[in-house]
This record gives C-alpha cells, sequence and structure tokens, in this order.
C-alpha cells in the first residue's frame, strides 16, 4: 500500500483485508464484485493498492520411494535425483537457484550441503532444517519466507533421509525432545512399556500415541469401529497401485490388512513404513516468474501455508491433541483464513496418514466434516477421464491420490515435499490414472510429533491484473 494521501483510519481495516487477500480472491466465484466495490471505495480515498507478494512452486522432484537397505544408494544420491529432476521440470540451471533449504533428520550437521553439492559448487547459502515428520514442509516453508523477503528470488527446498527400518533416537545421553510428550502420554492414561517386545521405545511410542489418540476418537463417535481404519488403508494402498514411484504398489486385501495387531486399532497394515529417498520444489517469486514467462503455465500458487506448533491443549488430557489434531485445526484455520477460502473449495489433498486413522481423524481437523466418518463412508469409488480409479470421501474430496504415506512410505526428511509433488503435478493435469479431474486447489497436512504441524494451500497460477 502506498498512500497519495492521508488514509481516513476508518478505512484502515479495509485496506488491510484488501493487501492481505485480494490475490487471493480473484479469480474464485462470488469474488470479483466484491473486489470491485472494495477497490472502488479505497479508490475513492486516493489510495494505490499493490497485490501482495506470492510465492510459486516452479519444479518438482521426487526419487521413488524404497524399502530402507533395498537399494545401494545414500543421502547425496537422493539429493541429486531429487533435485535433477526438479531442475529440469523448471527447465533451470543450478547457477540460477539462489539458496537451498535442507530438510532431513537422521544425519550430521551439513548433511544439506553434501546433498546439494552433488548439483554444483555455486556458494548459494544452504539452511538444514528438522522437524521430525514435517521437515519436508519446513523446508518449503522456510523457501517460501525466503523468496517472500526479497532477499532471494529463487530457492529450492531439498529434502532426504536414508532410515532404518524403524524410528529410533540417536542422542541417548541428551534429553529427549518427544520425551515430554510420550511421559504424558503414559500420565493421561497409555500403558506403559513396549508394545511388542521386538520393537525400540521410539517405534513403540509413536504407534502407541496414535493408537491411544484413535481409542480417544472411537469413544467421540460411537459409529467408529476398526473397519473404517481398515477401508482407508485399502483405498491409499488401491491408489497407490497407480503411482510408479510408490514403495508399495500392490494392495492387499482388507484381510490382510487386519493380520497382525500392533496396539489396538492399530495394525501393521494401517501403517505407513519407513523408506528411503528424496524430494524436491523450487519457488520463486512474482518477480522471477514474470522474468521467465515460459514458466508461467506450469507454476503453481502457495496461496497459504501456516505451522502450529504444540499448545496448551498439547498436554492436557487428549491423545488427539498430543498427536496433532488441534495443531492441524488452527493451521487449518489460519489458511483458510488467510486464502478466503474454506473446505468446500479444495479439491485433493495430501494427508498426513502415518496410520489410517491420523488420515480419518485430520478429516475432521481439516475442517472436511464435523463426522469423518460419516464422510468417509458416504464416499464413491469414480474412473476419471484417464482410466484411474479414486476414491471420493462425502462424493467430494480425494485424499491422497498418491496413495499417500502408507503406500509412497515415509522417508521422513522427504516426505513433506513428496506431497508437495504430487499435489503441483495434480494441479497441472499431468498426474495420469491418479489425475483428479479439474482440480483447481488443492490442501497438504504434514505433521511431525515433537511437533510441528504445517497446512500448505495450493491453486494453479493465473496471471493476475493489476489493481
Amino acid at each position: 500500500m502506498q498512500s497519495m494521501h492521508r488514509v481516513p483510519g476508518s478505512l484502515q481495516p479495509l485496506i488491510h483485508t484488501v493487501k492481505v487477500r485480494a490475490a487471493f480472491l480473484s479469480g474464485h466465484p462470488g469474488s470479483c464484485r466484491k473486489l470491485h466495490h472494495v477497490r472502488n471505495v479505497i479508490s475513492s480515498a486516493g489510495c494505490k493498492i499493490q497485490s501482495p507478494e506470492m510465492a510459486y512452486v516452479i519444479g518438482v522432484g521426487m526419487t521413488k520411494f524404497e524399502k530402507p537397505q533395498s537399494r545401494a544408494w545414500d543421502y547425496p544420491d537422493m539429493g541429486r535425483e531429487a533435485g535433477s529432476q526438479a531442475l529440469l521440470d523448471a527447465a533451470l540451471d543450478y547457477h540460477q537457484v539462489q539458496a537451498v533449504v535442507a530438510s532431513y533428520c537422521y544425519g550430521e550437521p551439513t548433511c544439506g550441503q553434501r546433498a546439494a553439492y552433488e548439483l554444483g559448487l555455486t556458494g548459494v547459502p544452504i539452511f538444514n532444517t528438522n522437524n521430525n515428520c514435517s521437515s519436508g514442509s519446513s523446508a518449503l516453508m522456510l523457501a517460501r519466507h525466503l523468496v517472500l523477503s526479497g532477499s532471494y528470488n529463487c530457492v529450492m527446498a531439498l529434502g532426504f533421509e536414508k532410515m532404518e527400518r524403524g524410528l529410533s533416537e540417536k542422542y541417548d545421553d541428551k534429553v529427549s525432545p518427544v520425551g515430554r510428550h510420550m511421559d504424558h502420554m503414559v500420565d493421561i492414561g497409555a500403558k506403559p512399556g513396549l508394545i511388542q517386545p521386538h520393537f525400540n521405545a521410539m517405534t513403540s511410542d509413536v504407534i502407541k500415541l496414535f493408537a491411544y489418540a484413535a481409542q480417544e476418537y472411537m469413544g467421540k463417535n460411537s459409529k467408529c469401529t476398526m473397519a473404517d481404519f481398515t477401508n482407508i488403508s485399502y483405498k491409499n494402498r488401491k491408489h497407490g497401485e497407480q503411482n510408479p514411484r510408490a514403495c508399495l504398489q500392490k494392495a492387499p486385501s482388507k484381510k490382510k490388512i487386519e493380520e497382525r495387531e500392533l496396539c489396538h486399532p492399530i495394525y501393521s497394515g494401517m501403517a505407513a513404513p519407513t523408506a528411503d529417498g528424496g524430494g524436491a520444489a523450487i519457488v520463486c517469486n512474482q518477480k522471477f516468474l514474470e522474468n521467465n514467462a515460459s514458466m508461467q503455465a506450469r507454476a503453481v500458487e502457495i496461496i497459504a501455508q501456516h505451522m502450529v506448533t504444540d499448545m496448551q491443549s498439547s498436554f492436557r488430557k487428549s491423545f488427539m491433541d498430543l498427536s496433532g489434531f488441534s495443531m492441524a485445526k488452527k493451521a487449518a484455520e489460519q489458511c483458510y483464513q488467510d486464502s478466503g477460502l474454506t473446505a468446500q473449495d479444495v479439491d485433493v489433498l495430501e494427508v498426513h496418514d502415518c496410520f489410517s486413522c491420523n488420515e480419518l481423524m485430520m478429516y475432521e481437523a481439516l475442517g472436511l466434516t464435523d463426522d469423518a466418518v460419516r464422510a468417509f463412508n458416504s464416499g464413491l469409488w469414480r474412473r476419471n477421464k484417464n482410466g484411474g480409479d479414486l476414491y471420493l470421501v462425502a462424493d467430494k474430496w480425494v485424499v491422497n491420490p498418491s496413495g499417500g504415506l502408507e503406500s509412497k512410505g515415509h522417508p521422513i526428511g522427504a516426505t513433506g515435499l513428496g506431497q508437495c509433488n504430487e499435489l503441483v503435478t495434480q494441479l497441472r493435469g499431468e498426474a495420469g490414472k491418479r489425475q483428479v479431474d479439474d482440480a483447481r486447489i488443492a490442501l497438504q497436512h504434514n505433521f511431525g510429533i515433537g511437533g510441528a504441524a504445517v497446512v500448505t494451500m495450493y491453486k494453479r497460477y493465473q496471471p493476475k491484473s493489476r489493481m
């Protein structure tokens, strides 16, 4: 906002609303008339309006996510493969990337440098970030903020992980960053000790946390049964059959999903497997996009993004809140507020289905419905224009067309960027048999215990008229 005259105080809230939301509202049904009215009011006060700066994803890349120790490679190979794909996708040379944000959890300091050096030695700033399972989305968020700051015009988020077959903590001589969460889980009623003798403490506690959250949800919603969790897993695994980069590409039977109980009501077939792999996204600002007109046809705009960390509610008496429900709810509400949209405007979602019960609970946290069981069970399988089969929750939303973490696998430093890759591909209309027909708005949810919930909203880029 640049004022040509003194701005009346009574107009300040209105001006702020236009400045923040004008770019989001344009192009959505029913919004243009409101914008024209607001513009006229402010113009009559002698004010010039500038659209807010925006960030765009112009290139994405990801490896196939592999079972741990099943492929002879290391994290620099993952970074090179994912980063090279993103550069090729954006038709960029690495010399045009002005900074890199790297995300990983299992590695020494400056692994980001070692991975990015596979793409070139250009001297650019490289930042390393770790937010447990939401690390990839955290890297994307930092890349977005770097280009929005104006300090950089083009930044790569690069995530990777070389994992073991389970979760673990490596520094047992220090206070555990998730120890408070796991201790509180027992304090509010979880049974102490390992859920299975062959699991280590970290793997056991993570499964237990979401199992008790699922039990809590089943107590709140009497219609919820274990079959609902089975059906969500089956849906995701069927979607995964259409994803050539998924770790698990053949859907098991529902009976197989329920074959081995881990901790009631979670069975082994309802859990996302750990994986090795990498993902990358190249983010730019408006200036960079305008100077590279050839990229505009496939650019995807990040229209809102919020991270919420633990609140007081996390440490009260709810396993659901301890495992991220309220955090996701707040982050989604902030995104809807920023974008001027609601869940009803969303066409396709990638949701953090570390366990299928978490996906079910997220239907409510993300505002899709006030009864996740009813919404899921009123859904239908439909065939898209490319001959693929997709399940529409409440006959409206396609959730995890990629197959989710349950099919793709969960290389925790790359997971959020894998989700970004899928949604960008969907909004470009390039997802093949996974394609959600006519998808315009996408939403991503990524969660890490310890904790951080990141919700991101996207839409296909549309050049905006000057205000």
